[in-house]
């Protein structure tokens, strides 16, 4: 058998719909390639019929391969664990519901066969989402970048091209909590981007509720960071001076006469002292949750079963 030269990894969380649109779409752009390549999607858990459509499309093509997970474990995940299923000298991780635009993915190859170790699907346009998850995306990232101190690239996702080194120095990597793009940048090697519109979703709905992007946030500051833990000083700082501007007005108002009741003195300072110690616990409590996950040593996810692996 022809060694596998391009992988396609994909995550499938109730995406019955998407598949069968998106094995007839991928499948000859690869096809026109010429060379041997494989296509693994990972069952994160569906409570649709995703799994007996993946057993299908397995079964009549040994070039589909499956994992099916025990339960729902997340997008990173379910990346991770095709990663590591992976055998390609290249290897493309990309969505499901074909918002990550297969006819690009010649574009990457061009760029990786240049040389290039990453090569970062960027969005230049993002048809079909809310005002609200382009904006929050668009501050999120930007604070990821300045808190972690790393060159993520902006306006990029999980749609991107892997050397094979690169998937193996990734996996390598030991933490639980795991956000797949800050660690691309991370490992370093050579990378590089290009632009596409994503378009609209084609069928079914988004997976990704308000929580789900509330844990991928989290993931990649709290594990990339510990700039976070710095704030609580500087809010110390601003709260003291704070204080001790509020407690120069309060003389002076006394001075010309005009002096407050004792409550006006003892409630801005319960107030900011409460604040701080509930802000300092909230942020110390974040890494300790952290460090938790991480001691514990669980698996990232299970495998219930598989095809063609």
């Amino acid at each position: 058998m022809d060694k596998i030269k391009y992988s396609i990894v994909t995550p499938a969380y109730n995406e019955q719909e998407s598949l069968p649109l998106f094995f007839t779409k991928v499948i000859p752009i690869m096809e026109t390639l010429g060379e041997p390549f494989e296509i693994i999607a990972v069952n994160d858990g569906s409570r649709d019929g995703t799994e007996n459509i993946l057993a299908e499309y397995a079964k009549k093509d040994k070039r589909i391969k499956a994992v099916n997970f025990s339960r729902n474990f997340g997008q990173q995940a379910a990346l991770l664990c095709g990663l590591k299923h992976s055998g390609g000298q290249a290897v493309i991780c990309m969505d499901a519901d074909l918002q990550d635009s297969p006819d690009i993915i010649g574009k990457l190859i061009v760029k990786w066969k240049a040389g290039y170790d990453v090569v970062h699907a960027k969005r230049a346009k993002r048809k079909g989402e809310s005002a609200f998850k382009k904006f929050t995306a668009f501050c999120y990232y930007r604070l990821l970048r300045k808190l972690s101190g790393m060159d993520i690239p902006k306006d990029t996702g999980d749609f991107k091209l892997y050397d094979r080194k690169v998937v193996d120095t990734i996996i390598s990597l030991s933490e639980h909590n795991r956000l797949l793009r800050a660690q691309t940048t991370w490992v370093g090697f050579r990378q590089t981007s290009i632009e596409f519109e994503r378009p609209e979703r084609q069928v079914g709905q988004t997976k990704y509720t308000l929580k789900k992007m509330i844990k991928l946030a989290t993931d990649g500051i709290i594990p990339n960071s510990s700039a976070i833990l710095g704030l609580t000083a500087k809010l110390g700082v601003f709260l003291n001076i704070s204080s001790l501007i509020c407690y120069i007005v309060f003389i002076v108002f006394a001075c010309i006469g005009k002096a407050l009741p004792l409550v006006a003195w003892i409630f801005p300072t319960a107030a900011i002292l409460t604040s701080f110690i509930l802000i300092t616990n909230g942020l110390t409590n974040m890494y300790i949750g952290s460090i938790y996950e991480e001691v514990k040593n669980r698996p990232i996810y299970i495998e219930k079963n598989n095809y063609n692996l």
